[in-house]
């Protein structure tokens, strides 16, 4: 068997093994599993194409794999779960920029492409741009999300678009340039600066609200970004992993933004989520009522339904060992217990998800906001851990809210509502929620570990 024979054979086995293993991603039970079978697919590509004759140095392929493996795994094993979301970005930037250095080598070598096909310059030259936007953009993102850069829209008002719209432009222009015969270094490097320039410039003025879908976003680019590389290369690896990339990320980017109620245009526009920075006020009753860890014990224990509904607040504390704790001792006294998620809450598509799972909270006691809406109005007590701007009912009924017309979890339908919270700091969109006004809402302040664990001691003593 020919050596170019067992590298296609490797590379369908790889593909088979991807593909499998995103089919475990659709729930947690198997979540683990597909990673690690997505993950052993792409060892095999790896090995796929180190089999390629005519490869390079092999000491400094060794190297790479090194210094990646050595940055890589503690990285992955030492991030809190509440840091996900900005390993996400920063990971997926890592993919782009690596793609966009590629491309740039490529350049090199070919002498700006001299004698190559214009399809591989072509696709070179579009890897590099979206490459470079997409490594940049997460940066910028992962800045965002780890507060090294402020959460509010940063941009320069109606000049952004023109600005951004020129640098674009920038960027197509040196591509032209050298598929018309350009090999100056000068032309790539201009090319690879007005593209990182661009992806800081669309994410910066992007508030912190709109990170969960600017996360997908990017990840979609960067996938595609590979697989045109991978056509650029005749890599048939980099085609497949980049396509199913691509088209997943873009798949999740459209859920994202259906479920905020929002375009991608107007995503990428920017303004949303100010960061906390609110200047948006509840109108009405501005009172809040407070209440203690016993008397939320008193109203849980004694209800037929409750449905907990997480957000940040839970993953910045790490309740979720204790919410899974008290919401079994209420099973066990009898109460339906059902989480409710809404699908931007958090700081990453599938952030409560993954932290329930994580406490091994059963999977079907998971209702997604489109199946839960409708109980709120049949259950006795709604608890809120730390859930900003999924749960303002002003989505609905405020049009000057930044808010208006993103779908929210019912909350407010419920007979009473318990809140718990560190304090009345508004959520990512920078406004006040409403909820927390309502005369059937109640107001558990601290941290919310720790408040749930006083619950769960007193629902033991009743």
């Amino acid at each position: 068997m020919s050596r170019d024979v067992v590298i296609q054979l490797l590379y369908i086995v790889a593909f088979a093994l991807f593909i499998y293993g995103l089919m475990g991603l659709t729930g947690p039970r198997t979540a683990v599993r597909g990673n690690w079978i997505a993950a052993a697919g792409m060892g095999v590509a790896v090995v796929a194409t180190l089999l390629t004759p005519g490869m390079g140095n092999w000491w400094l392929i060794l190297l790479g794999v090194a210094i990646g493996t050595a940055v890589g795994v503690p990285s992955a094993k030492q991030v809190k779960m509440t840091a996900m979301p900005q390993m996400v970005a920063l990971f997926n930037g890592v993919g782009g920029g690596a793609v966009a250095l590629i491309a740039w080598v490529e350049f090199r070598e070919s002498h700006g492409f001299d004698g190559s096909p214009a399809h591989v310059a072509v696709a070179s030259l579009f890897s590099a741009i979206v490459g470079s936007i997409s490594f940049w953009g997460s940066l910028v993102a992962y800045g965002k999300l780890q507060e090294v850069i402020t959460g509010r829209p940063v941009g320069i008002g109606r000049l952004q678009q023109p600005l951004n719209l020129v640098l674009l432009l920038a960027s197509i222009a040196f591509a032209v340039v050298i598929i018309g015969g350009g090999d100056a270094q000068l032309l790539i490097i201009g090319l690879l600066v007005a593209s990182a320039v661009l992806g800081v410039m669309v994410v910066l003025p992007i508030g912190g609200a709109d990170m969960p879908v600017v996360i997908s976003l990017l990840n979609a680019l960067t996938g595609l970004s590979a697989a045109a590389m991978g056509l650029a290369l005749d890599n048939t690896a980099l085609i497949v992993a980049g396509m199913i990339v691509g088209a997943s990320g873009t798949i999740l980017t459209n859920l994202m933004a259906k479920a905020m109620n929002r375009s991608i245009p107007a995503i990428v526009a920017g303004g949303f989520g100010g960061g906390g920075s609110g200047t948006t006020q509840a109108t009405g009753d501005q009172t809040v009522r407070r209440t203690s860890a016993s008397d939320a014990a008193i109203q849980m224990a004694f209800a037929n339904q409750v449905i907990i509904v997480p957000g940040y607040g839970m993953a910045v504390a790490q309740a979720q060992h204790a919410v899974r704790e008290m919401a079994e001792l209420l099973e066990s006294r009898g109460v339906s217990v059902y989480y409710a998620i809404h699908p931007v809450a958090g700081r990453m598509p599938g952030h409560m998800n993954v932290l329930l799972a994580e406490a091994d909270v059963p999977y079907e006691r998971l209702k997604e906001m489109d199946d839960i809406n409708r109980e709120f109005a049949r259950t006795d007590v709604a608890m809120v851990i730390g859930a900003n701007d999924v749960t303002n009912p002003a989505a609905r009924t405020d049009q000057d809210s930044p808010i208006y017309g993103m779908p929210i979890l019912n909350v407010d339908e419920s007979r009473s509502v318990i809140v718990l919270k560190r304090g009345m700091a508004p959520g990512f969109a920078g406004v006040d929620n409403a909820l927390y006004f309502d005369p059937k809402t109640t107001m558990l302040f601290g941290d919310a570990k720790a408040s749930v664990a006083d619950v769960t001691e007193e629902l033991k003593a009743l």
